[in-house]
C-alpha cells in the first residue's frame, strides 16, 4: 500500500523502512499535515501522521479528494483526528493503542527525580564549576503519597515503581485495573487523591470531559507544595491555571513531556527563533519547571513497537477486511 508519512524525521524513517518497506511503499515527507502539504499524498492510498498532525474535517476532506482511504495514526492517541468527519468520507482510520508502556512510565520517573533533586541545575552549576548545595534541597520519595490519574498500562507500571520506593499510592480512574489493586493501590475519588497526594501524575487520555481536568479548582485541592507531572496530553492541564499556582506556590515542582499548544513547537529545532508563545515562555522563567519536549516514547522499543504496529495496520487496510485497531467515530 503505497502510504504517504507526514512529519518524518531520521528516527521515523529508519525504524519504518526497516518494518515496512518489502511490504509497503512509504513516501517519507517532513512536512506535517496542513491544508498546503496535505496535496503531498497525491498518488498515495494511505496517509500515516504523527500525534502533532492535525487531521480535522478539513484536511481529510483533502485527502479524500486525491484517493486516501486509509489513516494509520502513530500514536494510542486519536484527540489530533476527527472520526466523524473520517467515517463520512470512508476514510479508516488505526492506531497504535500500545508499543512501550515502560518508555512513558520510566521518564515520568526521571522527571519526577529530576525536578525533585534538582538534577538539571545540579548539572549546570558543576560544568561552571559550582558546587554549592544552596537550592538544590530535594525530599525523599519514600513515606510519601503520589496520585495516579489514570490507570491504564502506563499508569499501572508508574504506580509499580512509586510504590518500589515506598511510597503510598492512590489512584482514580473510572475504569478500575485490577492489577493496580492486587500490587496495593488505593482507588479514591479525585477530590481525596489531589488533597492527600505529595506528587500528582497524570496518565489518561484526553478526551472531551477532561480537557484541562487540572484547572484552577483542581490545583486549589492540592497540597501546598505539590511535585506535579503530566507525560500523557498537554490539554488536560490549563496552563494558565498552573502559571498561577506556581506563583502562589502551591505547585511545588512542576515536570512536563507535553503542552496543550506543543504542537508549532516541538519535534522541531527551535533554537535560533524568537519564542513566541508567550505562556510556554512564561513556564521556562521557573527554576522549579522542567520541561522535554514529548520524548517520555523515544527509546528503541518504542519506536520498533510503533513500526511493527503501523505495519500490521497497513497489512490490514490493504486487505480491505477487519483492521484489527480501527479507531471508530
Amino acid at each position: 500500500m503505497k502510504t504517504a508519512v507526514f512529519s518524518t524525521h531520521t528516527y521515523d524513517r529508519e525504524f519504518l523502512t526497516a518494518e515496512c518497506a518489502e511490504a509497503h511503499e512509504l513516501v517519507f515527507l517532513e512536512h506535517r499535515l496542513d491544508h498546503m502539504s496535505a496535496a503531498l499524498a497525491a498518488g498515495c492510498e494511505a496517509a500515516c501522521i504523527f500525534v502533532n498532525d492535525l487531521a480535522d474535517a478539513a484536511r481529510l476532506q483533502g485527502l479524500a479528494r486525491l484517493g486516501i482511504r486509509a489513516l494509520a495514526l502513530r500514536s494510542a492517541g486519536f484527540n489530533h483526528v476527527n472520526l466523524a468527519a473520517a467515517a463520512q468520507l470512508g476514510i479508516r482510520v488505526a492506531r497504535v493503542p500500545a508499543y512501550s508502556p515502560h518508555a512513558v512510565a520510566e521518564h515520568t520517573l526521571a522527571l519526577i527525580l529530576a525536578i525533585n533533586r534538582k538534577i538539571h541545575r545540579a548539572y549546570n552549576r558543576v560544568r561552571d564549576g559550582n558546587f554549592a548545595l544552596d537550592g538544590l534541597l530535594g525530599f525523599d520519595l519514600h513515606g510519601k503519597t503520589a496520585g495516579i490519574i489514570g490507570t491504564g498500562k502506563i499508569g499501572a507500571i508508574v504506580a509499580r515503581i512509586l510504590q518500589g520506593f515506598g511510597c503510598e499510592v492512590l489512584l482514580h480512574d473510572p475504569i478500575v485495573n485490577p492489577a493496580c489493586v492486587a500490587q496495593g493501590g488505593s482507588y479514591v475519588p479525585l477530590g481525596a487523591l489531589l488533597e492527600r497526594s505529595h506528587i500528582v501524575s497524570l496518565h489518561c487520555p484526553l478526551t472531551a470531559g477532561n480537557h484541562h481536568l487540572v484547572d484552577a479548582r483542581a490545583l486549589s485541592r492540592m497540597r501546598d507544595g505539590v511535585l506535579l507531572v503530566n507525560t500523557s496530553r498537554g490539554a488536560l492541564l490549563d496552563t494558565r491555571a498552573v502559571i498561577a499556582a506556581l506563583k502562589s506556590g502551591r505547585i511545588g515542582a512542576l515536570a512536563l513531556d507535553v503542552y496543550e499548544e506543543e504542537g508549532p513547537l516541538f519535534f522541531e529545532d527551535r533554537s535560533a527563533e524568537v519564542l513566541g508563545d508567550d505562556v510556554f515562555a512564561r513556564l521556562l522563567t521557573f527554576p522549579n519547571v522542567l520541561i522535554t519536549g514529548h520524548q517520555a516514547f523515544f527509546t528503541r522499543e518504542a519506536l520498533q513497537g510503533i513500526a511493527r504496529t503501523t505495519r500490521r495496520n497497513l497489512d490490514d487496510f490493504s486487505r480491505g477486511g477487519a483492521v484489527a485497531n480501527e479507531v471508530l467515530a
